[in-house]
């Protein structure tokens, strides 16, 4: 009898049957303890290819618990949508927030819903049909955009870093240093590097063969549980990641470190403690999704692959995919001043006095 039938595709099952009938009963199913499906009978000579993949994520936990977590991740995205949502329109709207800082959050925040996008509604789907398979080129698409905007989000938040540099350090110039031009370009070529990052990435991936596994130890697709699946030797595409991560996490962060330093040394010289007070106001929120973010990603991508727990990373994913984003909207209303005011005004009432 075939191990783990409800995990094959439809295709799969009719062929399976049909093996059967014909008295091959030699077909080796689905491994629970290794998650290593070795179908051989079903592949062609030679073939190493999987049309599609399933998701680990989700098969071990009852269907009370799946419920849960649907509530959850769906509650969790739509205050994501509806905070993105409000953070743009009230940026959009409102002239006094017509400024470099307010542009990059706005556009963090549009990257951050992009990000979110091809991987909750996935993630909503999984608990409540936990067998559903993902084709080859839907894992292709959902790693493509999730590296995109991603790596994006890392520059974005280094380009707000910056932007509250010269804030601080160099008020004179900041109109000239950070005009709409300056922060369009920067804002673009945070875009252009997600992309380039992202091609890189899962072009050297997908060029690799899957042969007969297709359980991917995740809740989604990402580098290092579909790296696992390959059958050939992977360290070129180990240092690839590596090079990669070292350049869209050390790089930002050590910039962002820099930038704070200054910022912190600048405060610090600042006579009166109202002053000191707002500047450190102004990077507050700042420098709180900076740790948040950072520190996700860095645990998740540049953690050795020797001290590499599954379910230690599948947890810090869901903190980095469904929590991260929304804690932009979120910090940003609640700890910012001006977007307070400006919610104010949207809604037809005087903006607070109070500082």
């Amino acid at each position: 009898m075939v191990l783990g039938y409800s995990f094959l595709g439809c295709q799969q099952l009719e062929l399976i049957n049909g093996l059967e009938e014909e008295g091959n009963r030699n077909i080796v199913g689905y491994q629970h303890d290794s998650f290593k499906p070795r179908p051989p009978s079903l592949l062609k000579p030679n073939s190493t290819a999987v049309p599609e993949f399933l998701f680990e994520g989700f098969l071990s936990f009852s269907w009370q618990h799946r419920l849960d977590f649907f509530v959850l991740f769906l509650t969790l995205y739509l205050l994501t949508l509806f905070g993105s949502v409000i953070i743009v329109t009230v940026i959009h709207l409102d002239r006094h927030l017509y400024t470099p800082m307010y542009f990059f959050l706005s556009m963090l925040s549009i990257s951050e819903t992009c990000y979110s996008v091809p991987i909750i509604p996935c993630m909503l789907s999984g608990p409540l049909s936990p067998h559903q398979p993902i084709s080859i080129q839907g894992c292709t698409t959902q790693l493509f955009f999730c590296l995109t905007f991603g790596i994006n989000n890392c520059f974005l938040l280094t380009a707000m870093g910056y932007d509250c540099y010269v804030a601080i350090c160099n008020p004179l110039q900041y109109s000239v240093i950070m005009a709409k031009e300056s922060g369009i370009q920067l804002a673009s070529g945070s875009l252009g590097i997600g992309l380039g990052m992202a091609i890189v990435q899962v072009t050297s991936l997908f060029g690799l063969p899957f042969c007969d596994a297709f359980v991917i130890s995740h809740f989604f697709c990402d580098m290092r549980p579909l790296l696992k699946l390959t059958c050939t030797d992977t360290t070129v595409n180990e240092i690839i990641n590596f090079v990669v991560s070292v350049f869209v996490l050390i790089l930002p962060m050590g910039l962002v470190f820099i930038s704070y330093v200054l910022i912190i040394s600048t405060i610090l010289k600042i006579v009166s403690a109202e002053g000191r007070k707002k500047a450190f106001a102004t990077c507050a929120s700042h420098l709180t999704v900076i740790i948040i973010h950072y520190g996700c990603a860095s645990i998740i991508y540049l953690k050795p692959k020797s001290q590499s727990s599954l379910g230690q990373d599948r947890l810090i994913s869901v903190t980095n995919t469904v929590i991260t984003p929304l804690l932009n909207p979120v910090v940003y209303s609640l700890r910012n001043k001006k977007v307070k005011d400006a919610l104010c005004r949207a809604r037809g009432k005087s903006p607070s006095s109070s500082q």
